[in-house]
This record gives structure tokens, C-alpha cells and sequence, in this order.
């Protein structure tokens, strides 16, 4: 099997699970009991949220713990309801993930233009970003292109803005979020260096478990629940802490900031084998993405005027598993909103692939799907 799709998914690294297994039957009590036992397990709790905390410069009573990223988005937008004005204006990037999307629906919400590479245009947010806005919400990498927006730039515009408002006497506040899921194995990050109140985690991309996820809150921001229940997390996220869950994605965290140099220069470099191999397709591949602002291990292409799903398909065979674009747009059969963002026609949206790249790929399977992916075209070619 070749797994070329990673920023779907990734494997639970040896580390993680080792880390987990004494909570699954050893120490599996509430961490919320009273007796020694459950105080035991409450302290491995809170010390696997400090180091998630230090992981991203943060404290760890900044940190509140939730299902994955997708919540974590959720609970970030609870800020616009305890602003004094009660509808604030939203600002979100027209790439966002399907997260932000949907929430922004509940909103006055407008969009911030990309350029062809994803990356934001700043003169567009420097316009939008007016007096009646209260949230904006930019990923600091995006899921389908791998670009990175330049979030230090956003949040001195930011910044900028709140110090007019001191200064006219406005009450309307204003909050930054940033999904940062993607970002955490390859980019070292600061929420004081990023300018951020808010800034999403998720374990699923970062060699943790799935279903596990974070939400960093800065001082001064007031958030409101969104689940009910016991009080947990600060009344913020109630509900039986996931134990297992936590200590997994602190040590899949803990290890991936500690390799990150070396695995971007392992992608750089599977990277460079692969784009070699696409470049013997007899359609000449468009590599999508900024070309310096990109994760390094993203790879996602275009081949105008093929069926992308149908080679999909013909790489199954080969156990070489890819995407087309977000796992979450591709199950409900939609286009990449992403791509379309972009610019590109439909002729490219359609024969585009999410190719993303992980810590077991080599340079032989580099060399083996760049081929078999070439194949494929090939037979797409021979079949118009």
C-alpha cells in the first residue's frame, strides 16, 4: 500500500500508542472521582494539556479540550455571541474548511478573495475589515492547497483596527481565529508570535488519535458553551474527559515539534522524486499551492481534461489511495469550493488531485505512484 493521503488522516504513531494504552483498562477511571486513584489520572490529564499547551506557546488553562478540530471551530464562533454588539459582521477566507463554512452561515458574513496560489489578498481584508466587524476566522494552512496564509500580517492589520476602535470609543470587539489542524507536525507555532485569540487543533492530523481535538482561548475572550452537561473544561465542554484520547494527541504533538526540521526536509525531498515522475505525463501537470508559502508535504496537481475520480479509482487497484480534495467535500460528491476560489475552470477542478504525503512514504513509493499515476492518465487518454 501507498498512503498518499495524509492530510485526510494520519496513522496513530508508535509514541501515541503506547502513551495510551495504560487509560484504555489500567487507568481508566474518571478523572472527575474523588478517590486517589482518579486523582491520579486527573493530574496525567493536566499534564498532557500543558504540554498540548507548550506545544503552541500557550498556558494551560488557555486550552480547552474538545472532539476534534470540527468542534473546536464551532466553539470558536460562540465569541460573536457574547460581543456587546449581538450581530456582529464575520470575515472568513473563501477557502476555509467546511467547518467554518457552515458556521458562517449563521452570520453576516463576508468573504475574503485568494489569490491563484490560496494565499489571501490583503488589500481585500484591509478593505473588508470595517468598523461593524467582530470575528475573523483565516486557517493558518489550508486542507486542500497546503498553502500558508501569512497570519503575523493579518494580525497587525488586525490590530491596527482594535486601536482605531480604542480611539473612536467603539465597544464592538473583535476576534481572530485560526484553524491551525494542518500545521502543527511542520510549522513551529506561537499564538503570541501569530497574533491569534483563538487557534483550532486537531490530533487527526498530527499522528494522534481521531476524535480528540483542542481549542486555544486567548485572555480576552469570552466563549459560551456549546455542550452541556457536567461543567468540564471550564463549563465550556462538558462531558467525560477522553483520557486516552488526550494523552495520545499531547505525545503525537510533543513528538512532532520536536522532528519537525527533519521531516520537512524528508517531504521537501519526496516531494522533489514525485514531482519528477508527474512531469513524464503526457498532460503537463499544473502544480497547485504557493510555490514558497506551502507545507511541505502537500503536492496537490492538476491534469486539465481528465477524469481525477476515475484515476482514483484505477490507483485503488494498485493500493495507492489519494483524494480528490477534502474528505468531507468528496463524500458528498461537490466540486472543490477551493479550486474554484482559485480560479481554476472545471476542466481543471476535474482532473485535479489532493496528493498529500506522510512520515512512512519513501522515495521508492515516490518513484512507484508518481509512475502509476502517470499510467493511469495514460489509459484516460487512450479511452476518449
Amino acid at each position: 500500500m501507498i498512503y498518499l493521503d495524509y492530510a485526510s488522516a494520519t496513522p496513530v504513531s508508535k509514541t501515541a500508542k503506547t502513551a495510551m494504552e495504560p487509560y484504555f483498562s489500567e487507568k481508566f477511571f474518571n478523572p472527575s472521582s474523588p478517590y486517589l486513584a482518579a486523582k491520579h489520572v486527573r493530574e496525567d490529564y493536566e499534564t498532557a494539556k500543558a504540554a498540548l499547551a507548550h506545544a503552541i506557546g500557550a498556558k494551560v488553562d488557555d486550552v480547552i479540550v474538545t472532539s476534534g478540530a470540527t468542534e473546536a471551530n464551532n466553539l470558536a464562533f460562540s465569541a460573536t455571541d457574547v460581543v456587546i454588539d449581538k450581530s456582529p459582521k464575520i470575515l472568513v477566507a473563501e477557502t476555509e474548511h467546511a467547518s467554518i463554512l457552515e458556521m458562517s452561515k449563521n452570520y453576516h458574513t463576508e468573504f475574503i478573495q485568494v489569490d491563484h496560489t490560496g494565499r489571501i489578498n490583503l488589500e481585500d481584508f484591509k478593505a473588508k475589515l470595517t468598523e461593524d466587524v467582530g470575528f475573523v476566522s483565516i486557517a493558518l494552512v489550508n486542507n486542500e492547497l497546503g498553502t500558508i496564509q501569512p497570519l503575523a500580517e493579518i494580525a497587525e492589520l488586525i490590530k491596527a483596527e482594535r486601536e482605531r476602535r480604542l480611539k473612536n470609543d467603539s465597544k464592538l470587539s473583535l476576534f481572530f481565529h485560526s484553524d491551525a489542524s494542518q500545521a502543527l507536525s511542520l510549522i513551529p507555532i506561537s499564538v503570541a508570535r501569530l497574533g491569534v485569540d483563538l487557534l483550532t487543533l486537531g490530533s487527526a492530523k498530527v499522528y494522534g488519535p481521531k476524535g480528540i481535538g483542542a481549542l486555544y482561548q486567548g485572555h480576552r475572550v469570552k466563549l459560551r458553551p456549546i455542550i452541556s452537561g457536567g461543567g468540564q473544561e471550564k463549563g465550556l465542554r462538558s462531558g467525560t474527559e477522553n483520557v486516552p484520547g488526550l494523552i495520545g494527541f499531547a505525545a503525537a504533538a510533543k513528538e512532532a515539534v520536536a522532528h519537525q526540521n527533519g521531516a520537512r526536509k524528508h517531504y521537501e525531498n519526496l516531494r522533489g522524486i514525485l514531482k519528477t515522475e508527474l512531469e513524464k505525463s503526457p498532460i503537463s501537470p499544473i502544480f497547485l499551492g504557493h510555490p514558497k508559502h506551502q507545507l511541505a508535504n502537500f503536492c496537490p496537481v492538476s491534469f486539465p481534461g481528465i477524469d481525477a475520480e476515475r484515476v482514483i479509482y484505477q490507483l485503488e487497484t494498485d493500493e495507492i489511495y489519494l483524494s480528490t480534495g477534502a474528505a468531507c467535500a468528496a463524500s458528498k460528491g461537490q466540486k472543490s469550493h477551493v479550486l474554484k476560489a482559485i480560479g481554476l475552470s472545471d476542466e481543471e477542478i476535474a482532473g485535479s488531485l489532493r496528493i498529500s504525503l506522510g512520515l512512512q512514504n519513501t522515495d521508492e513509493d515516490m518513484k512507484i505512484a508518481g509512475q502509476k499515476i502517470v499510467a493511469a492518465i495514460k489509459k484516460e487518454l487512450a479511452l476518449r
